[in-house]
């Protein structure tokens, strides 16, 4: 794959002359005292993002929830996060510390540009010499009332100092994006300044900790941190204490929607959005919904779980959301013997909106072959994008090396020759584009791999409810069979299951 060059080449405008203008201002000479330029030289001006960190440090004992939001950079950090971010303060209250970006001064949100500003000859360019997204944006300030930096030393400062105080479990909200590791505990988040959070890391946060966590994470790959049920997040190491329990937008291995640069909310079907309007009582668009469409459990709040289970239910999105208590369930339960009676009014309310929905008999045999069916398809999609892919890259080369041999820099918006060749050279290098063989190829070969993106995001969004569907059944059977089994891991459940329905 090609290399991408950090400049947004967009941003060159063939009209500027380029020289930057200098202000020159007068400065006048005044005696100082040496003993005060010594003082000055000793007590420099405190870093106002260090102060911020302080403060959010010192009120993390008496939070009740931590919020962290936003992306490495400022092209990962879309409003879609910070509206999330600002709706989990606004649902959750103002007892929090929330945790975004490069902190509340950096203007680093990025919103999708209604008329945005271009210039056809440098998008083309940078179409071909450096690909990526976010071109048709801007950037500003955030809106949401933000505390402090999202940065990882930053995070597990807080979270440490919250954590050493007794009480109910910490609820920790995350929004952002995720990378996937090997397994389930190498998986991370993506925080500011291009650090990250670990799985492994947030749980060495809690050894030793006077109260666990209950985290809400909607970014891709999330449910790697499902391993945070386990002792040192190991499956192998027994029940985390204290206990600590989690929803996700996604299991560990598949991404999930929810880092949309428009910011229109009726265009987003992210899980944030879902579960914190479900929480506050109401459908995604803010319509209050009756108390029964929402309170599953029937215990008279809505809890975490209650939230959870109406983004499964309600959710259009290719995600598969999943929690702590399901992943206890598929390392400890018995997979195959008898199995006791056992109340679980989520999954039962996911079996029930979906199955009728999806035209499927609630059986585990017929729901599972038709998801394989669905997997198929998409396994025989992938290939053909992948392929598509390869195809892009070839015609790439060859597209390049017919630009090149006539402009070498075109591909260096850093190179000292390439503005004034850029604005000498506009209308040749347009007509060139437009009429060159190995350019027009590259063009079509690409507008093919959009296309199978596009199919392939149908089919997985298409199998996302059944596989929602498959994953309830096979949760009400492996508890059954846990039930039956009883003894410290089935009681562990139990406390990760009750640790979930709890309310904000």
């Amino acid at each position: 794959m090609r290399l991408c060059t950090a400049l947004a080449l967009l941003l060159v405008n063939p009209a500027c002359g380029g020289a930057h203008a200098t202000d020159e201002r007068a400065t006048t000479t005044t005696a100082t005292s040496p003993v005060a330029v010594v003082a000055a030289e000793k007590t420099p001006a405190p870093d106002p993002l260090e102060l911020d960190i302080a403060r959010a440090i010192a009120r993390a004992p008496r939070a009740r929830f931590v919020a962290i939001g936003g992306g490495a950079t400022p092209d990962s950090t879309q409003v879609q996060i910070e509206q999330d971010i600002g709706l989990a303060r606004e649902v959750l209250g103002e007892d929090g510390v929330v945790l975004f970006g490069a902190g509340a001064a950096g203007p680093i949100v990025q919103v999708q540009r209604r008329a945005p500003r271009r210039d056809a000859v440098a998008i083309a360019l940078a179409d071909l010499f450096a690909p990526r997204g976010g071109r048709d944006a801007e950037y500003r300030r955030p809106v949401v009332q933000v505390d402090a930096p999202a940065r990882a030393e930053d995070v597990l400062a807080v979270l440490s100092t919250a954590l050493r105080e007794k009480g109910a479990p910490l609820l920790v909200y995350i929004a952002g994006h995720g990378q996937m590791g090997l397994r389930p505990r190498d998986n991370s988040i993506a925080l500011w300044g291009q650090s990250e959070l670990r799985v492994e890391q947030l749980a060495a946060s809690l050894t030793g900790a006077e109260r666990g966590i209950r985290l809400v994470a909607t970014t891709c790959f999330s449910g790697g941190f499902a391993e945070l049920a386990f002792a040192r997040a190991d499956e192998n190491g027994g029940g985390a204490t204290p206990i600590s329990c989690g929803l996700f937008a996604s299991t560990w291995d598949l991404e999930a929607a929810g880092c949309d640069p428009d910011p229109d909310r009726s265009n987003q079907e992210g899980y944030g959005l879902h579960f914190l309007r479900a929480l506050a009582g109401s459908d995604r668009d803010g319509t209050v919904l009756p108390p029964a469409e929402l309170d599953f459990d029937g215990d008279g709040t809505i809890g975490l779980l209650d939230a959870h289970t109406r983004v499964r239910i309600a959710s259009t999105s290719g995600d598969v959301p999943t929690t702590t208590s399901e992943r206890w369930l598929r390392r400890h339960a018995p997979t195959s013997g008898a199995a006791s009676a056992v109340e679980l009014p989520h999954e039962d309310a996911v079996i029930s909106a979906l199955a009728p929905r999806l035209g499927l008999a609630p059986d585990l045999a017929v729901v599972r072959a038709h998801l394989d069916r669905a997997e198929v398809e998409i396994e025989s999609r992938q290939h053909a994008l992948d392929q598509a892919h390869a195809d892009e890259d070839e015609a790439y080369r060859a597209a390049a090396a017919a630009v090149l041999a006539r402009w070498p820099v075109l591909d260096d918006p850093w190179h000292p020759d390439f503005a004034d060749l850029f604005r000498g050279e506009r209308d040749a290098i347009a007509a060139f584009l437009d009429q060159a063989a190995e350019h027009r190829e590259y063009l079509a070969r690409k507008r093919s791999a959009i296309a199978l993106e596009a199919e392939l995001a149908d089919l997985r969004g298409a199998a996302a409810p059944v596989e929602r569907l498959l994953r309830a059944l096979e949760n009400r059977e492996l508890a059954g069979r846990l039930a039956r089994k009883g003894g410290r891991e089935h009681a562990i459940w139990r406390g990760l299951l009750a640790c979930e329905r709890d309310g904000p």
